[in-house]
């Protein structure tokens, strides 16, 4: 009995060296972002913002230091895959976070899921992984793709235009945000539905068809340098002034606005985040990045920045263990951690409930483009597809 009971304790003794060993040596973590090409802006406010986070947790997340492996997936599908594989196989990364853009997301998804790695989205939702592909390994801290769009559609709706016309492009996000914006303007009249090749710079064309079909209102949805060309091309064609413009925060955000100049002035654009929400974690946020990285931040940085503070948050909560999946996932669903955005809690799927804001592009009083909180459009917002999600 008294060997027995020295066995328990000695093995005891070993399993929480090897638990300290684990918690003191650095978290690996892959950053797979867009750092080059017209999707560049976004992909590194993702890495300056996660970045912040973790500045402002301590410099590490959970009491663990961290290794950031980051990789450029120049917005190509196969590169991102590449990267995914490279970091779980070769760096024996703990965790994956980033990813703009879905059709990447939804590249690497599966290397990632199979190999039992947490995923933490920084910004692409696509609706597959929401719904009937959700993953225990799979949690998104921005939002589904649909969301934003829903909440412009609503608006949009409730204000009687008519006669809407859509455009985006042509990849799963693009989709997304065409069927969210349709899911809430019920009742009116989609006269056109246009899908235009990822990355495409010259809108001449689908600009004329426009015109020609006389619509109430425009909605779009063209992130990054997708969004600088066409809201220039708009107002350059004089349609800024015939039919209004309305789109999400990620075609009228800050990493558009300087580019841009007058020509996004008064857009009307929604989204789960405005840089004058009034909450403390938000204002510390804003001013912090922005003495920082000498630019206001972004959505994409705020997402990121909410990223790393969950992660400490979950970290913290398994004692560094992240290794013990089933108490790490459950801390990560518990997401105890002050948000920029205002509420924050996961629904079943691993996906946001979030309030949606109406926000109005203006210049503030130093001249500067920035967007000013005009309302709330939803309250603690549930995406459409949780239901399908099986996930106990």
């Amino acid at each position: 009995m008294k060997r027995a009971s020295l066995l328990a304790a000695a093995a005891f003794f070993a399993s929480s060296i090897m638990a300290s060993a684990q918690a003191a040596e650095p978290l690996k973590i892959g950053f797979i972002s867009t750092l080059s090409g017209p999707g560049a802006a976004l992909g590194i406010d993702l890495v300056d913002g996660f970045k912040l986070g973790i500045e402002h947790s301590g410099g590490t997340l959970g009491g663990r230091a961290v290794e950031l492996i980051t990789g450029d997936d120049q917005l190509k599908p196969d590169v991102g895959r590449q990267l995914a594989e490279r970091m779980i196989q070769r760096d024996k990364v703990d965790l994956i976070a980033g990813v703009v853009f879905s059709n990447v997301m939804m590249a690497v998804a599966k290397p990632i899921f199979d190999s039992k790695t947490f995923m933490l989205s920084l910004n692409a939702g696509p609706s597959d992984l929401a719904g009937k592909r959700c993953s225990p390994y799979f949690f998104n801290v921005a939002w589904q793709n649909d969301q934003s769009h829903e909440a412009m559609g609503k608006h949009v709706k409730d204000k009687g235009y008519k006669r809407v016309y859509l455009m985006a492009p042509n990849y799963p996000a693009g989709k997304d945000a065409l069927t969210g914006f349709k899911r809430y303007y019920s009742g009116g009249e989609i006269i056109g539905e246009v899908y235009t090749a990822i990355n495409q710079p010259d809108y001449a064309a689908e600009l004329a068809q426009l015109r020609a079909a006389k619509p109430d209102a425009v909605y779009i949805f063209y992130p990054g340098g997708m969004g600088v060309n066409f809201i220039k091309q708009y107002a350059q064609a004089g349609l800024k002034t015939e039919v209004p413009l309305f789109g999400p925060s990620f075609s009228f955000d800050e990493t558009i606005l300087p580019a841009t100049g007058d020509a996004a002035l008064g857009v009307m654009n929604t989204g789960f985040w405005s840089p004058d929400l009034p909450n403390p974690q938000n204002a510390k946020f804003v001013k912090a990045f922005t003495a920082k990285y000498s630019r206001p931040p972004s959505p994409f940085a705020a997402q990121a920045y909410d990223g790393a503070l969950l992660l400490d948050s979950a970290i913290s909560a398994v004692g560094g263990k992240v290794s013990d999946q089933d108490r790490f996932r459950a801390a990560l669903r518990a997401a105890k951690f002050d948000s920029v955005r205002g509420p924050f809690a996961f629904n079943n799927n691993h996906f946001p409930i979030q309030n949606f804001y109406l926000r109005e592009v203006i210049k503030d009083d130093t001249g500067r483009m920035t967007n000013r909180l005009v309302g709330t459009v939803f309250a603690r917002h549930m995406d459409a597809y949780h239901d399908q999600c099986k996930m106990k």
